[in-house]
């Protein structure tokens, strides 16, 4: 398993970020980690606009399934079925976002891989991992714009990377139809996840980022932001879901 994610993944982004960082003026690491980010973002591009699209959809649909959970809630089975005839009424699959998040962590787990490897190995490229038409430029240049550190954990890329995923989570929040809760009624499961999420995801960026190398940071930071203008763009252009 490991050799075949060094095959398809691992040694494909160590050789872009090398050949990027070759041909960057200057050798600048922290110009070569964001380019390699949006690279790769644009090689993802189908796959989050399925995650987002999918994501939308059943944000919008959310109030309908709710009402048919509330009138099959004394029979399981039934409500089972009557929710999955609707998912399939209106071609939604529930799992459809799943695919697209685990490949970004993926390559999140690879990009972590290579910025480790490659810092403990006192900084210097491996020739085993290099591609023919590579070159190795032997030691790296860790610092980023001749100042940042990208090797030991950064505060500030670690507080951007967690503000800038709270802002992408509140903005989804914020274009969810709003269901109509009856007095007493308990938020669905759905509602409550998505509001614990705007507080985990940013507190567990901010705990890596105070943790691992800066160059991860930098990563997850420019990732997000990203994400937010491919998430903007898709959801003021798509369809709404007609039911």
């Amino acid at each position: 398993m490991m050799a075949f994610f060094d095959t398809l993944v691992y040694n494909p982004i160590y050789n872009v970020l090398i050949f990027l960082y070759n041909t960057v003026p200057g050798q600048d690491f922290g110009i070569a980690i964001i380019l390699t980010t949006l690279v790769l973002k644009f090689i993802l591009l189908p796959l989050s606009k399925q995650q987002i699209e999918s994501q939308k959809k059943m944000q919008e649909l959310q109030p309908k399934i709710k009402d048919l959970q509330q009138k099959y809630k004394d029979d399981k089975e039934k409500q089972t079925r009557a929710v999955m005839e609707f998912y399939k009424e209106n071609k939604v699959n529930p799992l459809a976002g799943c695919l697209p998040l685990i490949v970004q962590l993926t390559f999140l787990i690879a990009i972590y891989r290579v910025l480790i490897n490659v810092s403990t190995a006192g900084l210097l490229v491996e020739d085993i991992n290099l591609y023919s038409f590579v070159a190795n430029p032997g030691q790296i240049n860790h610092l980023f714009i001749s100042i940042v550190d990208l090797t030991k954990p950064n505060y500030l890329f670690a507080v951007l990377a967690a503000a800038a995923q709270y802002y992408q989570t509140k903005i989804m929040i914020a274009r969810q139809p709003k269901a109509e809760q009856k007095e007493g009624e308990a938020p669905d499961f759905a509602t409550i996840m998505t509001k614990q999420m705007l507080v985990i995801g940013p507190l567990l960026t901010l705990f890596i980022g105070f943790t691992f190398p800066a160059g991860l940071s930098l990563y997850w930071l420019i990732s997000t932001l990203f994400m937010i203008v491919q998430q903007e763009y898709i959801l003021k252009t798509a369809h709404p879901v007609k039911n």
